[in-house]
């Protein structure tokens, strides 16, 4: 008798009958990408007026690494959401690399063009190899990690926890639901002291922020480290699916985050990168989970933000890009008037949206729909006499 092969499974939601989409959660990621790209825009693009300089700088300071993070603990809580009976590792694999490769191969190419064109393409030779092969992040030299497209490291961590996933998932699946509460809390504490270990480690290049090189890699670039950000995730989503008590509403989360994300430049720069954010974050996202579950209307899962939140990957990796490209052909090196700032910011915006609709309406979405999934029928299970001596169960 035939039999199924042995291939790795990923488990099953906790609880049954939750929805499969999570409108609000998909309209905040586009406000993610979009703190990301107003964090880069402000410093590519410097205020003439000292005061306008210093207000962007205040509200924006912190963009990045806010939207990062937050994109970090979103990928463990959805895809731990996602996970259905009978999902295997491979499929999962595969269905994750056509998901982010092809807008990452895209965006190289463009990066390499652009390159070549500044005639800069030579000082940056094989740091595009790490590139290409998203292993870039876990190099300790910041010009390697930046090298091309420099938002792309971010995937080189998120292609360990795709790697992980499915044993991570496995295991957490073990834990009984009255502990998800202590074990998320746990790695919640995990990530808040990761700046406690990075400040251990040898002095390095001493950057005007007043963090070092190896503080920098290790507790925001390393991919391990921030694993257990993406770790995180994964608790929340348990705690979701298992019917667990929220502490907030929608908008006390939202009024926590935007508290904390204001209070973090209090705290001690490496506790700025993730640190401070994480459990704000991470309940915001709890939050906007349950209200959908709930059926509530809420801005974020309007049509609008919805359709934002399915093109913000490739916002993301088209933002800064365009960033830097408007800055060399309107103007390098120089400082802009405030009008005149704002209005490049809203047109490279504006391109960059662009850009993002064409490569998810062309390529990411008919990519996924053809690749993504397997189209290969199972074969008919058949019997198949196996010679003494080689009893192995095989498949049809």
């Amino acid at each position: 008798m035939a039999h199924e092969p042995a291939v790795p499974r990923l488990g099953s939601p906790t609880v049954r009958d939750v929805p499969s989409r999570l409108p609000s959660l998909t309209g905040a990621r586009f406000i993610a990408a979009g703190m990301v790209f107003l964090f880069h825009s402000t410093f590519v693009y410097p205020f003439a007026s000292p005061g306008a300089q210093k207000t962007t700088q205040v509200l924006f300071s912190q963009g990045g690494y806010t939207g990062v993070t937050f994109f970090f603990v979103l990928s463990g809580f959805v895809l731990a959401w996602a996970v259905r009976p009978g999902d295997t590792a491979p499929k999962f694999w595969r269905r994750r690399f056509f998901k982010i490769y092809p807008n990452h191969l895209l965006t190289f190419i463009a990066a390499l063009i652009l390159l070549v064109g500044f005639g800069k393409a030579a000082s940056q030779g094989w740091q595009g190899l790490l590139n290409l092969l998203l292993l870039q992040s876990w190099h300790p030299d910041l010009f390697v990690r930046a090298a091309f497209n420099p938002v792309a490291w971010s995937l080189s961590c998120e292609a360990l926890f795709y790697f992980a996933f499915p044993f991570i998932n496995r295991l957490i699946d073990r834990i009984r639901p009255e502990r998800l509460w202590f074990w998320t809390v746990l790695s919640a504490l995990a990530v808040i002291s990761i700046p406690s270990f990075a400040l251990l480690l040898p002095s390095g290049q001493l950057f005007p922020q007043g963090f070092t090189s190896w503080e920098l890699w290790f507790a925001y670039y390393l991919p391990p480290v921030q694993l257990l950000t993406f770790v995180f995730g994964i608790f929340l989503a348990k705690i979701v699916l298992s019917g667990r008590r929220v502490p907030l509403k929608l908008g006390g989360a939202v009024a926590l985050a935007v508290g904390a994300y204001f209070v973090t430049p209090l705290f001690g720069v490496v506790y700025q990168f993730t640190a401070v954010m994480i459990v704000p974050l991470g309940l915001l996202i709890v939050a906007a989970a349950t209200a959908d579950v709930e059926g509530q209307r809420t801005f974020l899962g309007s049509k609008v933000m919805v359709w934002l939140g399915e093109v913000s990957f490739a916002f993301y990796m088209w933002h800064y890009l365009v960033i830097a490209t408007g800055h060399q052909w309107l103007g390098a090196g120089e400082n802009w008037s405030t009008p005149t700032a704002i209005a490049v910011m809203v047109l490279l915006f504006a391109v960059a949206l662009l850009l993002s609709w064409a490569t998810f309406t062309f390529i990411e979405r008919p990519i996924m729909r053809r690749f993504a999934t397997s189209r290969r029928k199972p074969a008919p299970a058949v019997a198949t006499i196996v010679p003494a001596g080689d009893r192995t169960d095989r498949a049809a």
